[in-house]
Order: structure tokens, then C-alpha cells, then sequence
């Protein structure tokens, strides 16, 4: 066949695609409508889940899993869009990683409010202002994100929804590789990228700034200098690629939590992430783990934080296997209860 009839068969398929999308959409505007009447929450991640399981057990290739979601979360950004203009606050500026996670969840078809830091993504949530936000929570080499663990202690938004993000670091500027003086980033990712950074610009003078999007800034304006930022920042600032993935660590991961005022519904593979706090007494850490063993539940996490309330004085914060309305969930969140001073369900939501 020639490229001429090949060519004639892709313009048919695209016109049923077109066709099928508008039908898709008239028929998420009639849920819309539904989800108005019982005042459901537009976005539903456990739908979400499930919508791109399918789409990935009905592909026989040869687009992969990957190619399969990107398509898919544009399709559903658009539906998100057409039930409601929603909102998402993120920790900004613009090109930050939680700026990326937030489209790597929501698409491109909502509105995005850059916030100046946790504290204001919280709030903007809290005041409708956004209808959800996206805080970073952990990283693989840096740890736990211990601002926004303090801002769940007090704030009543729930844990919605996680983005797991592969942090890439690459070197951006508009001069030549071998012309950089100076290579602006902030300080976490200037440690991440130590060892490249002496094996390839061992004369460049790294400077500390306050995120990767300000060093994409500086750079794009300043004469032979160079910044470590997202491939997002360069698209925005107008920067060439010097080098991709110069992280030492190729396992540099960063979890995000989306936080809302609903809580989400099973999905049969669930995490739930609860606080509590423990009476000061021998061997009270361990009472309050026991629940878990007796139930089977399969603990992922726990982290320690102060109070800020009185010294020595302890939050734990700790994520585990299951959902909130699980029978076994529930047995065990009833017992420790009622041997800690106080408990806080911060959300179940899909893995």
C-alpha cells in the first residue's frame, strides 16, 4: 500500500476518534450532571484508577503503557474540565517539580494557581479558592518534606490522591557548555548533582538560590551561566539543553500528596496515612504498633515529628496498607485509639 492510501486511512481513523471523544464528552457533561445533584466531588481518583487500568488491559500494541496514560490523562484533563473549571494550587512558581506533578495528574486542560509555599497551597484549598492543592511530601534521598507533615496536623483537608514523580535534573543555558561560569540552583539539587558537576564544570561557581525555576530565570538572563532545572523550565525560559539527567542518583524520587475536602473512595489497592500521638510512658510506641500485627496490616512508612507543643513531645505520622472503611482497618485504627493520647485519619487514597 502506498504512503498516499496509508495516509487516507489515518484521516478516517481521526475522524471516528474525533467523533468518539465528543460522544465521551457529552456523556461525562450527564455525570456532571449527576455528581451536582448528589454533590460528588468533580475529580474521583479511584474512577481515574480504574479508567486507565482498562485502557492498558484493553491495548494489544503497539502503544505501551506510558504512550496509553498520556493520552488518557489529556482525555480526562478534558473532561475534567467540561464538568467543572477547576482550580489546583501547587507549591510554585511555574516549572517547579510540584508544578510538573500537578500536570502530571490533572493535564493541561485545567486552571493551575502558583502559590508561594505550602502554607498557601493549604490555605487556598481551605478558602475555595482552588479546589485542590499539590504538596510534595517526601523525597528518596532528601526524606520527608517536614512542612507539610506539620500543616496536617492542624488543617482539616484530606490526604486525596498521591503522584509519584521521577526528579530528572538537567543543565539548562543559552551559551556553550564550555563558557559556564556559574550554575545557579537550589541548594538540595546542587548536592544531588555534586559529583557530575566537579567532573564536568569543576571551574563553574555553583550559587544557592531559592528554587530551580529562580535559577532558570537568572539564567535566561545573564551572560554564560547555566542552572540545573526541569525540561519544563527550559521550555518556559527559553533555555537549550546542555545535558539531560545529571542527578548522581538515578533513583531520585519525589512523592506528592493532592489534598482536598473529601475523602476518596476504594479501589481495592489503597494506602491510608494517620498521625497520632503517644502517652509518655516505657514501651508506648510498640503497644501502638501491636493492632497492626494482630490485624495483618502491612506498615509502609512512619516518621516522627515534634509537636511544637510542649518538649519532647511527639507526632507519628505512618502510612499503611489498606482503606479507612476496610473491616480490618477499622478494627485496628478502634485499638490504637484507645491506647494513644490522640489519632488523626489523614486520608485513604489509590496507590
Amino acid at each position: 500500500m502506498n504512503l498516499k492510501n496509508l495516509r487516507r486511512k489515518i484521516d478516517s481513523l481521526d475522524k471516528r476518534i474525533v467523533q468518539l471523544l465528543n460522544a465521551r464528552a457529552k456523556i461525562t457533561l450527564d455525570i456532571a450532571g449527576e455528581k451536582s445533584k448528589s454533590g460528588r466531588s468533580i475529580y474521583v481518583p479511584e474512577r481515574e484508577k480504574e479508567v486507565l487500568r482498562k485502557a492498558v488491559l484493553l491495548s494489544r500494541g503497539p502503544l505501551n503503557m506510558q504512550a496509553l496514560e498520556a493520552i488518557y490523562r489529556e482525555i480526562m484533563s478534558a473532561s475534567l474540565s467540561l464538568e467543572k473549571p477547576l482550580k489546583i494550587a501547587y507549591m510554585g512558581p511555574e516549572a517547579s517539580f510540584s508544578n510538573l506533578a500537578a500536570l502530571k495528574r490533572f493535564g493541561s486542560q485545567v486552571s493551575y494557581v502558583a502559590c508561594a509555599s505550602i502554607t498557601d497551597v493549604f490555605l487556598d484549598v481551605e478558602r475555595d479558592a482552588s479546589d485542590y492543592g499539590v504538596v510534595p511530601v517526601e523525597n528518596s534521598i532528601e526524606g520527608a518534606v517536614t512542612h507539610t507533615l506539620d500543616m496536617l496536623v492542624d488543617s482539616d483537608l484530606k490526604i486525596y490522591s498521591q503522584i509519584i514523580l521521577d526528579v530528572a535534573h538537567n543543565l539548562l543555558a543559552r551559551s556553550a557548555k564550555g563558557k559556564v561560569k556559574r550554575v545557579y540552583s537550589n541548594p538540595q539539587v546542587l548536592a544531588q548533582c555534586r559529583i557530575w558537576l566537579q567532573e564536568n564544570l569543576p571551574q563553574a561557581e555553583q550559587i544557592e538560590v531559592s528554587s530551580t525555576t529562580r535559577a532558570a530565570q537568572i539564567c535566561a538572563k545573564e551572560k554564560n551561566s547555566a542552572c540545573i532545572a526541569s525540561l519544563l523550565a527550559a521550555k518556559v525560559y527559553k533555555l537549550k539543553v546542555i545535558d539531560r539527567d545529571i542527578e548522581d542518583s538515578p533513583h531520585n524520587i519525589t512523592r506528592f500528596f493532592v489534598i482536598g475536602k473529601a475523602d476518596a473512595g476504594k479501589t481495592g489497592n489503597d494506602r491510608t496515612s494517620i498521625l497520632f500521638s503517644i502517652k509518655d510512658k516505657v514501651g508506648a510506641l510498640h503497644d501502638m504498633l501491636l493492632p497492626f500485627k494482630k490485624y495483618k496490616i502491612n506498615l509502609t512508612k512512619i516518621e516522627s515529628r515534634p509537636s511544637k507543643r510542649k518538649a519532647w513531645d511527639y507526632y507519628f505520622f505512618m502510612d499503611l496498607e489498606g482503606h479507612q472503611q476496610d473491616t480490618r482497618i477499622q478494627k485496628a485504627l478502634r485499638e490504637l485509639e484507645s491506647k494513644c493520647k490522640f489519632l488523626k485519619v489523614l486520608g485513604s487514597y489509590p496507590i
